[in-house]
């Protein structure tokens, strides 16, 4: 069994127990309060706010162009609860976000829906103990003119998102990028490209959540040219199932070479090139195409050797997947005949078929590995240099596909689990 440093249990521990906590309404210096209806003096609230201040939103629903607050301290948007305090976006004409939070220390959004903006529907960037709480990010309509992401805290520190609902996004609904120590639990999320997605994100946990009916349920994805690296990620009691749906991520930066445009239809749980991961006791149900899939940077881009920095390593290592229920179903799902990657998991299936007759036209196993290890880079011989640590039982459970052989005659991907069994 695979033992993380005591410093990193230390820091799990302090995590959980010192975690961002919303703030009581009696706790901010400043305390305004507005109606539907009142719009335009919402606006300059926004903007004009003071360290210390909150907001609080009455029922109904409110039609915005954009919002935006930055750089100040200690600040509360409260709405009635996400059934009853709405923001609509959908006559927006400029602005990249319907809410934009930047450099804001200690920044809460409790209880709205937020529906329908041209791009992001909250982007908070460069901020602090962050916590979003009972918000509804949704697009009415799940295809390529949704925004890229529903919830999205990027470059930050010590976020925490929970019982939160995100739909429609066209890259992520709820998304964490380039952070240090986040918490995303109790959420849900449905028809998005990827359910959830933690990027280039350090110490992370994702736990209690449901991602279901998206292209993928949870994508943890290191990517190159990004200001740091991820690591360190824990997710655990999730139930990921049923993500057969089309890719609809946009053409260009959602669907370029290193986007999520490479999620294939029928995906559980992808692990790009990220490294201390461990997937525990989760329920990866009726992902048709693959449960689990960990892969390089290779297999994206037979360059991603030239993108090492201090901030990118493009080979997983030290990931450990244990105790989770996996299930698939009879067949790969319609829109994966129709993706890149998909047809690629495809040909897999149809390989080990052809190979071992005994197989019985059995599914793709639960877990596919790309193989490619960090043999390419030191020239070394090891079966297991990066430490993929697999505890789980059952049959058809594992497939080494020997990516780097792919187009040649020898290619022959390997179900022997053996090498990968934790010591």
């Amino acid at each position: 069994m695979k033992r993380y440093p005591i410093c990193w249990l230390l820091i799990t521990l302090l995590a959980a127990c010192q975690g961002p906590e919303v703030k009581e309404k009696n706790d901010y210096k400043t305390r305004l309060q507005f109606g539907p209806g009142e719009e335009t003096k919402i606006a300059e609230a926004f903007l004009s706010l003071t360290d210390s201040s909150s907001i609080t939103l009455k029922e109904g629903t409110y039609k915005f162009d954009n919002l935006s607050i930055a750089q100040v301290n200690h600040i509360l948007i409260q709405g009635a609860g996400p059934d009853k305090t709405i923001f609509d976006f959908s006559a927006q004409s400029q602005g990249g976000e319907g809410i934009r939070v930047t450099d804001v220390k200690g920044f809460t959004i409790d209880g709205l829906t937020l529906r329908d903006s041209k791009g992001d529907l909250i982007k908070i960037n460069k901020s602090e103990k962050v916590v979003v709480t009972n918000v509804h990010a949704i697009w009415s309509v799940s295809d390529s003119t949704s925004g890229g992401y529903a919830i999205y805290p990027v470059m930050c520190k010590n976020v925490l998102v929970e019982n939160c609902y995100a739909q429609g996004a066209s890259d992520a609904g709820i998304y964490v990028g380039q952070t240090d120590s986040a918490v995303v639990r109790k959420c849900k999320a449905f028809k998005n490209v990827a359910g959830c997605e933690i990027e280039n994100t350090s110490h992370a946990e994702v736990y209690d959540n449901e991602f279901w009916g998206n292209t993928a349920g949870f994508l943890i994805f290191d990517l190159p040219d990004l200001s740091k690296r991820g690591g360190f990620v824990k997710a655990y009691n999730n139930y990921m199932h049923d993500n057969n749906e089309k890719n609809f991520a946009k053409s260009g930066s959602f669907g370029s070479t290193w986007g999520v445009g490479n999620a294939a239809p029928g995906s559980g749980v992808v692990i790009l090139a990220a490294s201390d991961i461990e997937l525990y006791n989760n329920r990866i149900i009726n992902n048709n195409s693959s449960a689990i899939s960990v892969v390089s940077g290779f297999f994206i881009d037979e360059k991603a050797g030239g993108k090492i920095n201090d901030h990118y390593f493009p080979i997983p290592r030290n990931v450990h997947i244990h105790d989770n229920i996996m299930e698939v179903g009879p067949a790969f799902p319609p829109a994966v005949f129709e993706h890149h990657t998909g047809k690629v998991l495809v040909g897999i299936e149809q390989k080990l078929n052809a190979d071992d007759p005994s197989r019985k036209n059995a599914r793709l196993p639960f877990i596919t590995y790309d193989g490619i290890t960090t043999n390419i880079l030191t020239k070394g011989t090891a079966v297991n240099p990066d430490s993929l640590c697999i505890q789980q039982t059952g049959p058809n459970l594992f497939v080494n596909v020997d990516a780097m052989n792919m187009m040649s005659k020898n290619w022959k991907p390997s179900t022997d689990i053996t090498p990968y069994v934790c010591k």
